[in-house]
């Protein structure tokens, strides 16, 4: 079996968020906790609380959805970035989509936010701009992928000004818009193959 970046992030983030369920002083370390990066510098936790999760259907949601979509998005950052460039995309999507929520909470000692959630978000949208008419089972249901897109991206700014469900939907759209700017500035002719796909002038 060929070696899969996608699955050694997957290996990873499923063995500590594993060890994390047990050991709350591992997850106390990792989540991103706005004051320990403030006043501690823990800069750490930029990537670490993408490594934790909240509970096991948490964890297997984000890693079946990684699964799926990041082993085709391996190959396509490999030619512009390198063998690694797949791991390059989402540590930094790990990064830019928890920043909205650090630098609106950075003063909260009471907010806390843990999961792969924002950076898969930047794979799967990523994934969208490529093949916009491909077939995304929302559970069981069958869903062309830009019709998920938009409704996906449309229910998280509903909740995201709702708020109330401790879900992180400002992560998950600002991971979705940095998989969409990432790629297009990596290879700005996605764009017009994004346009063909979607109107069937791509065949």
């Amino acid at each position: 079996m060929e070696f899969s970046l996608s699955l050694a992030i997957i290996a990873i983030t499923a063995v500590v968020s594993w060890l994390a369920f047990n050991n709350g002083k591992l997850m106390q370390a990792l989540v991103l906790w706005p004051p320990a990066i403030t006043r501690g510098h823990e800069y750490h936790r930029f990537i670490g609380y993408g490594l934790v999760h909240a509970d096991f259907m948490h964890l297997l949601m984000n890693m079946v959805t990684l699964f799926f979509f990041g082993r085709v998005m391996e190959g396509f950052y490999a030619q512009y970035l390198g063998s690694l460039g797949f791991v390059w995309f989402y540590v930094s999507a790990l990064v830019v989509s928890a920043l909205p929520s650090y630098l609106q909470h950075r003063h909260d000692p009471k907010y806390v936010t843990l999961g792969a959630s924002g950076a898969v978000s930047a794979v799967l949208f990523a994934f969208i701009l490529l093949r916009p008419w491909e077939t995304i089972f929302l559970y069981v249901v069958p869903v062309p992928a830009i019709l998920f897109a938009v409704g996906y991206t449309g229910y998280s700014i509903y909740m995201n000004r709702r708020g109330g469900d401790r879900i992180n939907h400002n992560a998950h759209l600002s991971g979705a818009a940095y998989g969409i700017l990432f790629t297009v500035l990596m290879e700005p002719r996605v764009i017009g193959h994004f346009i063909a796909e979607l109107t069937g002038a791509g065949g």
